[in-house]
């Protein structure tokens, strides 16, 4: 257990940092695009190539890679090389195949995550959508990679790698913001030059992620080679694991769908910052959290639970995910809670810049609080998928994730024909955060019967956290409210409001967990504590 939460602090330092500077770039593209139809444009085109790289191998990868890797690597270190060797010519030959394909065919994939575009519109979508498609290789490259390091117990590179990325696109977005051109920002007037640099610029970000892991694989020894002998890695074996893992990634894409089509249905929406850019601002910040904590303890456990699996010790299995388990609700919890109460104010500090006015960066920030209600039951659901995925088992998530996609697409539907027009978009988010609530409860059944009950420790983990979460939110919800009274709204109120509350929200919880008697809250915090040389001691 020492280990686990070892790596997933030090993934974690890595993650912070990746999701700071992340923080900077989705205010950075927010300024230089807005949140409305030209915003929307981009993140359909940005979306792109991560949809069709999850339906050819992303989700493949993901699920069966490491588990893969961590077999061929336990029985014979050079066959462990070999396989990712193989896998990684596969990948790349597959993808840029794919590439070449979809690039020509790029107007008929943007017509199939839009409706009703208009020409200029349309044509904006197409060359963006062009620019970004070669991602996927460097995307699939990078998960073979990360995956190869993980295994060999190098977890922090590829959560640093990121910030590469991130400073690449914030110093395109910085040149974006030089360039002339007309305000507000329009498909019909953007200027050429302005597409060139935000297209170019995004796309090195992603090459530049990957060929940093680079000296980290040449440390480890590893040996970059393109093999043609691809049949060695029993693809038929590999096809028997990834048909469910395919049915999985589809159902998400057919949802996704469903989101992009509701939430660029009105263009007026659109363009006023009440459409799908603002949905996807909205939802980069709310991963935030989940990608600093979730990820990094997701990411810890994978490996040391499919060495449990592949021994037959499911008591260890269940050990490793109840860890994670507890370590995740006690830092997402307050996470949440703060969306809901401090929304508004964190949305109008990061987006209320440059394209983006004060009054679209507040409707992010009320998305912002209903995807909140979500997190801690899709953090938990995706820490229980990995149980399955450590055993080889792909079916049994499949299956989950259908009703997860299913209550997807019908609450967003039911929403969207039900709110009044300016809160269709709110209902998008609901659909997202109630999805979760019910895979939660049916994925927490299937692998209560697999690996036998969960400690009753995570239960009451999670209430004593809301318990010790509720009076510090209600004293910061009062402090907002007598800011805006006193000052009104406005980024500097708000940025006031934020620095006030925050930190009475985050030391209240801190203080009231500790009188609880939480000790996850005491170690996910230990090292900041340390660093800023204050001494503590907790016990369990």
């Amino acid at each position: 257990m020492t280990s686990l939460l070892g790596s997933a602090r030090g993934m974690a330092v890595g993650t912070v940092a990746s999701r700071a500077t992340g923080f900077v770039r989705t205010a950075a593209i927010a300024a230089a695009v807005g949140v409305g139809s030209v915003g929307g444009l981009y993140n359909l085109a940005n979306t792109t190539p991560n949809i069709v790289y999850e339906l050819l191998l992303g989700g493949i990868l993901t699920s069966t890679v490491v588990p893969l890797l961590v077999r061929a690597a336990k029985d014979d270190a050079v066959e462990g090389d070999l396989f990712a060797q193989r896998l990684l010519t596969l990948v790349l030959v597959v993808l840029g195949a794919a590439t070449v394909v979809l690039v020509v065919a790029a107007p008929l994939v943007v017509d199939l995550y839009t409706n009703g575009l208009s020409p200029d519109d349309h044509r904006l979508a197409v060359v963006l959508t062009r620019f970004f498609l070669p991602q996927m290789l460097f995307y699939a490259a990078g998960a073979v990679l990360g995956a190869v390091l993980n295994t060999r117990g190098r977890f922090a590179v590829p959560m640093w790698a990121p910030v590469l990325n991130n400073l690449v696109v914030i110093a395109s977005c910085a040149l974006f913001l030089t360039l002339p051109g007309v305000t507000p920002l329009r498909s019909g007037t953007i200027t050429r030059a302005q597409v060139l640099v935000l297209g170019i610029g995004v796309t090195l970000g992603i090459v530049a992620q990957t060929v940093a892991l680079v000296p980290s694989l040449r440390a480890v020894g590893f040996s970059f080679r393109l093999r043609t002998d691809v049949r060695a890695l029993d693809l038929r074996a590999l096809g028997r694991l990834a048909r469910w893992t395919l049915l999985y990634v589809v159902a998400n894409q057919v949802a996704l769908l469903v989101v992009v089509n509701l939430a660029q249905d009105d263009r007026a929406l659109n363009e006023a910052g009440r459409g799908y850019a603002a949905y996807v601002n909205a939802f980069v910040l709310w991963q935030l959290p989940h990608a600093v904590v979730a990820v990094s303890v997701i990411t810890a456990l994978l490996p040391a639970m499919s060495r449990a699996a592949a021994a037959g010790d499911t008591g260890q299995v269940r050990a490793q995910l109840d860890r994670g388990l507890r370590l995740t609700v006690a830092v997402l919890v307050p996470a949440s809670v703060s969306y809901v109460v401090l929304g508004r104010q964190v949305a109008t500090v990061v987006f209320a810049h440059g394209q983006t006015t004060s009054g679209q960066a507040r409707f992010l920030g009320v998305l912002l609080g209903v995807f909140a209600l979500g997190m801690v039951p899709f953090s938990a659901y995706q820490l229980q998928l990995r149980a399955f995925y450590a055993a080889s088992d792909t079916r049994t998530p499949t299956l989950v994730n259908l009703a997860v996609n299913a209550v997807v697409v019908v609450v967003d539907v039911v929403l969207y024909l039900a709110l009044p027009r300016d809160l269709k978009v709110v209902g998008l988010a609901a659909g997202h955060a109630a999805s979760f609530g019910v895979g939660l409860v049916v994925c927490g059944r299937v692998v209560r019967r697999r690996l036998g009950p969960s400690d009753p420790v995570v239960l009451r983990t999670a209430v004593r956290c809301l318990v010790a979460t509720l009076p510090a939110a209600v004293v910061a919800y009062v402090l907002v409210a007598v800011v805006e009274r006193l000052l009104g709204r406005g980024w500097g109120a708000d940025l006031l409001a934020l620095a006030l509350a925050g930190p009475v929200l985050l030391v209240g919880y801190a203080a009231t967990a500790a009188r609880l008697r939480v000790p996850e809250v005491g170690e996910a915090v230990a090292p900041v504590l340390r660093r800023l040389g204050v001494a503590r001691s907790s016990s369990r």
